[in-house]
């Protein structure tokens, strides 16, 4: 049986966490620099605020609903999460993290007469007992019936409670002819318009659908789709794989000419890769850096360039990466632009003990030792406090967040002080 748990409205959640002043309350999350609206609470929703909405847009709707707005905090999201992860990891060993607020749980080897819901309600409670955060769970014998599931804990949430399982053919059934085909976990709006054309214009209508058909016209996806929407598992559990390819981009917070202001950067970014290669055991063979101006001025010369350099030898040294990126970006840097933003992207990853060495090129063996030494230096007096010379001393880079609430969770100096008489 496969269960998926989806906190509910999450960063809204957790913002409710440490202010439960909020419950009930409109709360709408926004994005890097203060950008748009990405996440909403319940009241928010109701009160019609849109995702996506631009928020100098709606800076008067928020004024006149009295909507809590915050920056994105993704130290205080992350640890959060960290810490719905564990309990279920708690729950059963076999877990798929989804996303940030989202995972699948596979429950092996339970009795046939188990009460799933009563099991979900327990865990529900223990979730929100120890974080604070409220989850929906769904259960069912395949990941995409768990997915419809979820939908129906949380829509018909008073009757469920916010736990529903389904675990007889009568419930799929029923399920099946409730669920709009565009709703269908994996059947994207390409597909759903084409079987609404045949007359397929619910999630059961599409299990009595031809084996043949389906996979001429959606191939062993769709098939796989029908047979797990008829309770046949076609999909497990997919295990975390290494990264192919880190990226950290950013765009300045004010625009920059000179050579070397965008060199240190460039350079910033290219440290922070090597980072995330240490992190996951992992070399990289190539590093692409790319800068533009900002489009949006169009009273301002544009200019748009990246370069992919390749490595003589595999490394995640961040004195490598610095050096090849720098290397790069004197390539492409042209004067006489207002440059608005720069990355850097580390390509071709191989496994940190895997290494192909060079007849012309030798490894220098001072880094791998250095490199560990900067990174526990950095995790434990903070990051970014031990950097390169090519990094500006003391200059980090930061977004527009002027909403932000404190680090509860992973800063000392923003836990919540409580006085007791």
């Amino acid at each position: 049986m496969f269960a998926l748990v989806d906190c509910n409205n999450f960063y809204a959640s957790c913002e409710r966490v440490f202010r439960p002043d909020l419950n009930g309350k409109p709360i709408v999350v926004l994005s890097n620099n203060d950008g748009c609206v990405i996440a909403r609470s319940d009241e928010a929703k109701a009160l019609g605020i849109p995702m996506g909405a631009p928020a100098f847009q709606f800076e008067s709707t928020f004024k006149q609903h009295h909507i809590q707005v915050f920056s994105s905090n993704y130290a205080l999201y992350g640890d959060m999460s960290a810490r719905v992860m564990q309990l279920l990891r708690e729950a059963s060993p076999e877990i798929e993290i989804y996303s940030i607020d989202e995972a699948f749980v596979l429950f092996n080897d339970m009795p046939k007469d188990f009460d799933f819901n009563a099991y979900g309600k327990q865990l529900r409670q223990r979730i929100l007992k120890s974080t604070g955060i409220p989850v929906s769970i769904g259960f069912a014998p395949t990941k995409t019936l768990a997915k419809l599931a979820n939908r129906i804990s949380k829509k018909f949430a008073k009757t469920t409670g916010n736990v529903y399982a389904i675990d007889t053919a009568e419930k799929r059934q029923k399920a099946l002819k409730w669920l709009p085909i565009e709703d269908v976990w994996g059947i994207g709006h390409r597909h759903s318009k084409r079987l609404k054309h045949i007359g397929v214009h619910k999630a059961f209508d599409f299990t009595n659908l031809n084996d043949a058909w389906v996979k001429k016209e959606m191939a062993i996806v769709g098939l796989r789709l029908k047979h797990e929407l008829l309770g046949r598992s076609s999909l497990g559990l997919e295990l975390p794989q290494k990264k192919q390819s880190i990226a950290t981009t950013r765009s300045f917070d004010f625009m920059m000419s000179e050579y070397e202001q965008v060199l240190e950067r460039v350079s910033t970014f290219a440290f922070s890769c090597s980072e995330k290669l240490r992190a996951q055991r992992s070399n990289c063979n190539a590093i692409m850096v790319f800068v533009h101006t900002n489009e949006h001025r169009k009273d301002l010369p544009q200019y748009s360039r990246n370069i992919v350099v390749p490595l003589p030898i595999p490394s995640n040294s961040g004195f490598d990466l610095v050096k090849y990126a720098g290397k790069g970006l004197s390539m492409i840097f042209k004067e006489g632009f207002q440059y608005k933003k720069a990355g850097v992207v580390v390509m071709d990853i191989t496994p940190q003990h895997i290494e192909q060495t060079n007849l012309f090129e030798q490894k220098d063996e001072r880094h791998p030792l250095l490199m560990s030494t900067v990174d526990q230096l950095n995790k434990r007096l903070g990051k970014h406090k031990v950097r390169l010379a090519a990094q500006a001393p003391g200059r980090t880079w930061r977004m527009k967040q002027e909403r932000l609430s404190p680090n509860y969770t992973t800063c000392l100096s923003d836990i919540i002080n409580i006085q007791l008489d």
